[in-house]
């Protein structure tokens, strides 16, 4: 997707202008393309908004609270991301609050985003604009923050186009800021004026991080097109807000005068207005809070808009004995709209429950019922052999069963094409049915996950081990995985213990089948377990050691090279080390609370640990551990140890990367890299000898993922502008197997992994130039002095530039100690980045000299550098070697 972006200045109080700017500046550093995939896993995460278009067949789109908006592929019934161009300056408009699509010019889209309202999210919130079905976007900031991620979230929509006027959009927002207005497709907003009421509930207005004193505001609008002609604004209006007083709000006039709706119920928030405009009915699903996880009480509601009469038609009142749920989930079944269903919001325990009516609410059917305690009978069945970890790997005694039917149900929408088709939300997935209407005739109809191409995980840590599983990852929510093939569903999450979140993954480089996690759970409901567990055959089993009083929260754990040992340094608890697997564990006397720590990968006794900007050593296997001499080094941030080179760490946090090569007793900053989130390693490049380096980092003011085939001597940027994930880089790492491969974590986009699309160099004897660059001319070396001889060889080109390799070979009688190549370009060749050596070019001279792993050479030996430039691919005539 090439996003196209406008960005919109306050001109007055509550007007807002646009002006066209790039948001994301351009990198001068080299860029080598990639192919991006997500690691399949399907779901994983809440996903509060299903938008059908109720004019175009098949055109439906998801938002989430953290992982960006989707849109419904029919053909493969599969999800495609359509906010993957958001970086980390805007990493909030992943959180989507809102989402509408255009009933009238149906290719339109909006988007309302934004994902914190307190400071943890330091910018404002924008609507998002599409005129081709999210392919593109605009973008429109707004003068105040939006919560996709706050409470309150699964109400809604808040963002609606007018179905007559489809210049028209209404948006409610949240925290004080009332209700707003666009009459040109949304590139323009003002404040509604004349709405008497922003809403003043919140969770717990005294909440010190103001998270829970969030103000959900304005939480739906629906338009009565009824009240007006196609091509005139709707004069007839309603509008939800999180209010339990005065919830449900109308204009007859076009937005001029608001008013509170007469005889509305009171004491509840109604998190749904959904209008049946063939019979006149009004109908509003309330709560006793604002969800998504909670909510005791609620009713459901008909207004018929002709009389003014409401009636409550809750399945079970609020005044029941029998009700501990509120109610969301509300939907119209278009082609015959005397259908309704309703979800409650919310009843954990056993399950959710759906109702449906076929008589506009007079009378209801559930989707489960009791017969006799614990036994329930079930009006539906679940397959779910696509996605079969949705058990989470239980097995509970009834009444409840596995997988269960959902959980925080904000969103439940029957097809308005399709009576028969029904997509919800859940807190893990998208689940629905294309033979609903079974319901009706007393037969059992069918629930599949529909969450193929959706991928919401949060993504705490990955490993990629030489053997075994390509890959495994710690997942916030839902524990993590063993990843045998990259593109298949796995079968379950990690159990034995099951963590609910897996914050650290380590192996035994020397020993890769040894592995151990480290993750969170509710200590009170599973006061046995530990929150340390270790693996023997590559992550396939797992069992769970002892663990050191206080334990909480899972913190870092890093495994021996040769998997003898481990230290383990949980959050908040004092760092332990344990030799063998857990059966006990004793104080890693000299590490800080709160380090994290991490393994030499070649010297067993060796670990390392960071804390406060102080880099800390064990040589005894984590018994003791002392602080180095190293300064400079950022207050926090992630470090990681190179594979197969003992003491060699790099860091990235704050103000850069850091490389050592003595184990930390000094490190040396690497220059043009101004911030860094994580750093990674994978195989190398061919014909280098140091891995691949991978980072997160900041270079020429761009925050982007980079790697570097010459030991951070020179970079590339490997993804674009159309693939940034938000804040990404919590978990990274590359892959040792498959060089270029490289394994990103994001918060909400799932795991993305990334190969190269052009092929790797490929260094070969000596062949005879051909003249044709595409046929990989190489020439007769020629000697230099003192026995070392270059030989050039082509590798890949395409328009504009190509890849070369250049095998350096010492034909003298003794070792060398050093070397360099020079040559003479035959036109206007320039090389934009090198591995294997460091490199200087003036004009249409070059000269390479050796890096510091391969300036060695032993007699007879050879060594070698390859490079990428721009140009055409018509090698140089003579290349000259000398030793040094």
């Amino acid at each position: 997707m090439r996003n196209r972006l406008l960005v919109m200045l306050t001109a007055a109080a509550v007007l807002l202008v646009a002006a066209i700017v790039r948001m994301t500046p351009v990198a001068a550093v080299a860029s080598d393309p990639y192919e991006f995939k997500n690691v399949r896993i399907d779901g994983g995460g809440f996903v509060p908004g299903i938008i059908f278009n109720p004019s175009e067949r098949n055109l439906i789109y998801a938002r989430t609270d953290i992982g960006g908006a989707y849109r419904w592929n029919q053909t493969t019934k599969s999800w495609t991301p359509l906010l993957d161009w958001v970086g980390w300056d805007t990493w909030g408009y992943n959180g989507v609050i809102s989402l509408a699509t255009d009933p009238v010019q149906t290719n339109r889209v909006y988007a309302a985003v934004g994902m914190y309202t307190n400071d943890w999210d330091p910018g404002n919130g924008a609507i998002l604009r599409s005129t081709d079905k999210g392919d593109t976007w605009q973008v429109t900031p707004l003068p105040f923050k939006l919560g996709g991620n706050m409470p309150g979230r699964g109400m809604g929509e808040a963002l609606a186009v007018d179905p007559n006027d489809d210049r028209v959009l209404y948006l409610g927002a949240p925290n004080g800021n009332g209700l707003w207005r666009s009459t040109d497709y949304g590139a323009t907003w003002s404040k509604v004026t004349s709405f008497p009421n922003p809403g003043d509930y919140a969770q717990d207005p005294s909440d010190p991080n103001g998270y829970l004193s969030h103000r959900p505001g304005v939480v739906w609008v629906t338009y009565d097109p009824r009240s007006s002609s196609e091509g005139s604004p709707t004069k007839t209006i309603y509008v939800g807000v999180a209010d339990k007083d005065d919830t449900v709000y109308r204009t007859t006039d076009g937005g001029a005068t608001w008013s509170r709706l007469a005889g509305q119920p009171t004491g509840y928030i109604a998190h749904k207005g959904v209008l049946d405009t063939e019979n006149g009915y009004l109908y509003i699903a309330t709560s006793d809070t604002g969800g998504p996880y909670d909510g005791g009480k609620g009713d459901v509601w008909r207004y018929d808009t002709g009389t003014g009469a409401w009636t409550q038609i809750s399945p079970v009142p609020s005044s029941s004995s029998d009700a501990y749920f509120g109610y969301s989930g509300l939907t119209i079944d278009r082609q015959n709209p005397e259908t309704i269903m309703v979800a409650t919001q919310i009843s954990w325990w056993p399950d959710v429950i759906f109702f449906r009516s076929t008589d506009s609410g007079e009378t209801w059917t559930r989707v489960w019922d009791w017969t006799s305690y614990p036994d329930r009978s079930f009006r539906y069945t679940m397959d779910i052999s696509e996605n079969p970890w949705l058990t989470f790997g239980t097995d509970p005694q009834p009444p409840e069963v596995t997988p269960k039917l959902g959980w925080m149900t904000e969103s439940l929408e029957i097809d308005p094409f399709d009576s028969d088709r029904m997509m919800y939300g859940t807190g893990a997935t998208i689940y629905g049915t294309e033979n609903l209407t079974a319901w009706d005739s007393g037969g059992k109809f069918t629930i599949k996950p529909m969450a193929r191409g959706l991928e919401e995980t949060a993504v705490l840590d990955l490993i990629s081990p030489p053997s075994g599983a390509p890959l495994i990852s710690g997942l916030g929510d839902i524990a993590g995985f063993r990843h045998t093939d990259l593109d298949a569903v796995p079968s379950m999450m990690f159990t034995q213990p099951n963590f609910t979140s897996t914050t650290s993954l380590d192996y035994a480089e020397k020993a890769p089948s040894i592995m151990v996690r480290a993750g969170n759970f509710t200590d009170s409901d599973r006061p046995d377990d530990s929150h340390v567990a270790f693996s023997t055959d590559g992550g396939a089993n797992w069992f769970q050691g002892t663990e050191p009083g206080g334990v909480n929260e899972g913190g870092t754990v890093a495994a021996a090279a040769d998997g003898s040992r481990f230290v383990w340094a949980p959050k908040g608890v004092t760092p332990v080390y344990s030799v063998g697997f857990g059966n006990s564990w004793q104080t890693a006397s000299g590490l800080p609370t709160g380090a994290i720590v991490e393994s030499d990968r070649v010297n067993a006794m060796t670990f390392y640990g960071l804390s406060g900007g102080r880099f800390y050593r064990s040589t005894n296997g984590g018994a003791t551990f002392a602080a180095t001499a190293a300064t400079g080094l950022p207050a926090s941030g992630k470090f990681k140890a190179v594979p197969g080179i003992e003491g060699d760490v790099w860091v990235a946090g704050d103000g850069g990367i850091w490389h050592s090569t003595d184990g930390g007793s000094s490190f040396t900053k690497l220059s043009g890299i101004t911030n860094a989130v994580n750093v990674g390693f994978g195989k190398a490049a061919p014909g280098a000898d140091y891995p691949a380096v991978f980072a997160v980092a900041t270079i020429d003011g761009v925050t982007s993922l980079y790697r570097s085939d010459d030991g951070g001597s020179s970079w590339l940027r490997i993804n674009d502008d159309e693939h940034q994930w938000g804040n990404m880089g919590e978990a990274l790492t590359g892959d040792p197997r498959v060089y270029g491969r490289v394994y990103l974590g994001t918060n909400g986009r799932g795991i993305i992994y990334g190969d190269r699309t052009r092929p790797p160099i490929t260094v070969t004897p000596t062949v005879t130039p051909t003249g044709d660059p595409t046929e990989e001319p190489t020439e007769t070396p020629a000697p230099g002095d003192d026995g070392c001889t270059a030989t050039y060889e082509a590798g890949n080109s395409w328009p504009g530039g190509f890849q070369a390799g250049v095998t350096v070979e010492n034909t003298g009688d003794a070792a060398i100690s050093g070397w360099k190549v020079t040559w003479t370009w035959p036109g206007d060749q320039q090389i934009t980045n090198l591995w294997g050596g460091a490199h200087t070019q003036t004009g249409k001279e070059v000269t390479v000299t050796n890096a510091g792993y391969n300036g060695t050479v032993a007699a007879g030996a050879s060594t070698s550098f390859g490079f990428n430039a721009t140009g055409s691919a018509t090698p140089p005539a003579t290349l000259t070697c000398t030793p040094s």
